[in-house]
């Protein structure tokens, strides 16, 4: 595996390849992988002739009082369990070299709509950040595909949407959410549990299921669903931000009577650590 940190020895990079007829496949990462990032990094290869991954914790998409100080960053181990799973190129940039004139300065790639939702409405700028590093790793890359988790949802459709609206010949995969033997989706922010949080926390995926067999198996109307899985939670020792059912397309609430195409939408805190998940309904 070949290690990249500057813009240009990438671009030179992605010329040989192109070069060569080669399908490049792009894995965006924030680093501190873990199996549910290497799961991406499988799929990608069984899809491109080249996978590069990148590695950078980008600061636009951080609120004023979140944790972009505070995330774990894990550059050696990284670097060791991608080449490990047959990723071809690390890109590895410092903040200067994504952001030439500055965080607080750069271009910003706003989606409308969508990033007004949900961990939009909790995080006010959050996804302009994800939007605008996204769009400056497609600019660089130049890949063919692209893969990101499911886990983020909101996130994944919001890609989706830029890709699409500013007429990007790129392939948006989604993937599979990777989770623990207890239920629990698999997250860099997992190991901020201790054992007791970490039990608790396995309630979000349990309270989805059972959203997910309450719409498809009983007449109770969606509003009601909501508020039993919000209880649910709180039973669980969780503190929720939201626990929804959404159209699965783009996020809105449902038409009266639609008990298909929907997703389950959770974000909750277990202590201090606040956590996501989703699970699709119907088809």
């Amino acid at each position: 595996m070949r290690t990249v940190t500057k813009a240009t020895e990438l671009h030179a990079l992605v010329a040989e390849f192109q070069r060569g007829g080669r399908r490049i496949g792009l894995v965006p990462t924030m680093g501190n992988l873990h199996a549910g990032h290497y799961s991406l990094i499988d799929i990608a290869r069984s899809r491109a002739d080249i996978v590069v991954a990148s590695v950078f914790v980008n600061p636009t998409q951080f609120g004023p009082n979140e944790d972009f100080a505070r995330y774990p960053r894990t550059p050696e181990a990284d670097a060791a369990g991608l080449s490990a799973s047959g990723c071809d190129v690390l890109f590895l940039p410092a903040v200067e070299d994504m952001y030439p004139y500055g965080a607080e300065r750069t271009v910003r790639v706003s989606v409308p709509e969508l990033p007004d939702l949900l961990e939009g409405a909790i995080r006010p700028g959050h996804f302009d950040g994800v939007a605008t590093v996204v769009a400056k790793l497609f600019n660089l890359v130049q890949p063919q595909l692209a893969v990101f988790g499911q886990k983020d949802y909101q996130q994944l459709l919001v890609i989706r949407r830029m890709a699409r609206d500013l007429r990007l010949p790129i392939d948006i995969v989604g993937a599979p959410i990777v989770r623990e033997a207890n239920g629990l989706a698999m997250s860099s922010r997992n190991q901020y549990l201790d054992a007791g949080q970490r039990e608790r926390a396995s309630s979000i995926h349990a309270t989805l299921q059972s959203m997910r067999e309450q719409v498809l198996h009983s007449a109770e109307p969606l509003p009601a669903i909501e508020a039993r899985a919000r209880a649910n939670l709180e039973q669980s020792g969780l503190v929720p931000d939201y626990a929804v059912l959404r159209r699965a397309d783009d996020l809105g609430e449902p038409a009266a009577g639609q008990r298909d195409g929907l997703v389950g939408l959770i974000a909750a805190r277990s202590g201090s650590t606040r956590l996501i998940d989703n699970l699709l309904i119907g088809p």
